[in-house]
């Protein structure tokens, strides 16, 4: 089965527990109406503005059917650039959009039957009527959700389906695409892609779609980060040792004892337990693809200051760029977020990991080092100190 139903009682139209046996990083999966009666968080106006403002990462896809020939134009773009593009065959991508947009982040509490920290940012594309991206595979699982409008969505399950790359484009399109799967998802709908899925999307009329992506590191990165991290702390003067060695009985070969030597280098710089291996990757995921370098406030409020605001209702509030994870090591815990690691109560760290407002009632909680670690998240800018949230 590739296609089902949500219901109240299954989001994912099937049991959670069968989604992960035999879906996650599997094989794709259709779920018509996950959002049943969804009402887009945001405009395409709203798209187009955020796309104007700095430091937002955005696309402009455009393809010329006739010659097959696609353009692309990265952000921030002029205002006056939207009505010059015609009514048909454009797309405009706006990544990290949960950050810039509470109501597109509030989408993401559907998706906790998954590791938060697997999860990496939720793309929003705007598509005229034709407007598409071109056939290609993505390495990160995807779910896209139908906002807005009509999409069709063609999608090739066979393992062995072609790969390759056209080299005539500057996007990293699939040189062949047959389809196995052809759909229209209308707004609610939501289509499941695990890495590596051959897929082409193509809009019906104009339409919204939310891409939830959960990108995972390669091995290459992980072992990268963890090398960059002893390159730190390891001081000049450990070197290669020999001492005592008889002569060798042919001077230009590695014997089995010098090979022993260098895999000692090896086996006493790698993690040794998995509390430390925990500890590493949690720095590591929370500072993985970070868009922006979060930055401490040039003045930060004092305790007191802190205390006197969240008694007259301010929350503490996650910096929205900020990524948080954490783990246990025996009675205590660490708290990760973009690349720190704390110590912390393992109630703490749970619920500093949620990502979720702080309130006085939350404070009060505390002891003295539950309160020094808020106040050195404030000082930090992982955490910000602001009014609640209006209510609608």
């Amino acid at each position: 089965m590739i296609e089902a139903t949500s219901s109240r009682q299954h989001f994912l139209g099937v049991p959670t527990d069968a989604f992960l046996r035999d879906y996650w990083q599997r094989k794709p999966l259709l779920i018509r109406q996950a959002f049943p009666r969804i009402q887009a968080p945001l405009t395409p106006e709203d798209l187009a503005g955020i796309a104007c403002e700095p430091g937002v990462l955005a696309r402009l896809i455009q393809h010329d059917r006739k010659k097959d020939s696609w353009k692309v134009r990265t952000g921030p773009f002029a205002e006056s650039l939207f009505p010059k593009l015609g009514k048909a065959d454009w797309t405009l991508l706006v990544q990290d959009m949960d950050k810039w947009d509470g109501d597109v982040r509030a989408l993401l509490a559907r998706f906790d039957f998954l590791p938060r920290w697997r999860f990496d940012d939720i793309m929003v594309s705007f598509a005229a009527p034709g407007g598409s991206v071109g056939a290609h595979v993505d390495q990160y699982d995807v779910f896209l959700l139908q906002g807005q409008g009509r999409r069709r969505w063609q999608v090739d399950a066979n393992p062995d389906a072609p790969r390759e790359f056209r080299d005539d484009v500057e996007l990293k399109l699939l040189r062949e695409f047959t389809p196995t799967h052809d759909w229209v998802l209308e707004p609610g709908d939501m289509l499941y892609l695990p890495p590596g899925v051959p897929h082409h999307g193509v809009a019906e009329d104009a339409c919204l779609t939310f891409s939830v992506g959960m990108r995972a590191p390669s091995h290459a990165e992980v072992l990268s980060a963890w090398a960059d991290e002893m390159l730190e702390q390891l001081p000049d003067n450990l070197r290669y040792r020999d001492a005592g060695i008889a002569a060798p009985a042919d001077p230009g070969e590695i014997d089995a004892a010098a090979a022993a030597r260098v895999l000692a280098v090896f086996r006493e710089n790698v993690p040794s337990s998995e509390a430390e291996a925990a500890a590493f990757f949690g720095r590591f995921i929370t500072a993985y693809r970070n868009a922006v370098d979060i930055a401490p406030p040039p003045k930060a409020p004092t305790p007191a200051q802190v205390a006197e605001k969240l008694e007259k209702g301010a929350l503490l509030s996650p910096h929205p760029f900020a990524r948080w994870a954490w783990h246990r090591y025996g009675s205590r815990a660490m708290v990760h977020v973009g690349g720190e690691s704390f110590d912390a109560p393992a109630a703490l760290a749970s619920r500093l990991a949620a990502a979720t407002p702080l309130g006085v009632a939350d404070v009060r909680l505390l002891d003295n080092a539950g309160r020094a670690l808020l106040q050195t998240l404030v000082e930090r800018g992982y955490l910000v100190l602001g009014p609640a949230p209006r209510k609608r």
